[in-house]
């Protein structure tokens, strides 16, 4: 696993040849346990890593699409899972908590329901208040600058950008995690900013 600089986040990654991208799963470190997103497989390493940052005490999965190995990790670790209220008939396996707009999953994570991408239901995650973790709907091919997920996988594009137009109002948001490509570390906000005059232009 890669510490996120700056971030008590941790990331291990996968590379798709098919999307030429690499895919990413986090690690919030929390004290009072941590919570996983997306987890794609373990290497080796990353299992060492995760023992060594101590107990994992939920997981959230953001779309039906980011289920990846989120079943047998939860099996294996014996926590529940959380995801999108929107999809409950897309999940194979027990989901302990449903996630809605507004949701908290813990005093340090807020949820935010997005409309118009590839699922219905997506989330967005908001850590501290500065930190965005997002699923699908955006994305980082380039480093340092943020894009949307392509039209033909988007279910309603106006409503899609109006999602991306409330994250970029977050008032102190700073950094964006994605789940496809690079982090925005510094600038996130003022690049969700840039992606939505892009997108609009």
């Amino acid at each position: 696993m890669k510490e996120v600089p700056g971030k008590e986040i941790y990331t291990w990654s996968t590379y798709s040849e098919e999307h030429q991208i690499d895919f990413h799963s986090f690690l919030i470190y929390l004290i009072e346990g941590n919570v996983l997103v997306d987890p794609l497989p373990f290497s080796p390493e990353d299992e060492k890593d995760l023992r060594d940052l101590g107990p994992v005490s939920t997981i959230i999965v953001t779309n039906s699409d980011h289920i990846r190995d989120t079943e047998a990790i939860a099996k294996k670790l014996g926590v529940p899972v959380c995801a999108p209220s929107a999809e409950q008939d897309a999940f194979p396996f027990r989901v302990v908590r449903w996630l809605k707009d507004g949701d908290f999953v813990v005093p340090e994570i807020q949820v935010f329901a997005l409309e118009g991408s590839k699922t219905r239901g997506e989330l967005a995650l908001l850590l501290e208040k500065e930190t965005l973790i997002a699923g699908d709907l955006i994305r980082s091919g380039i480093p340092g600058k943020l894009t949307l997920l392509p039209d033909e996988k988007l279910t309603d594009k106006t409503k899609a950008l109006a999602s991306v137009k409330r994250l970029a109002a977050l008032p102190d948001l700073k950094t964006v995690m994605v789940g496809d490509g690079g982090p925005v570390i510094e600038n996130g906000k003022a690049q969700l900013q840039a992606l939505l005059k892009d997108t609009l232009n």
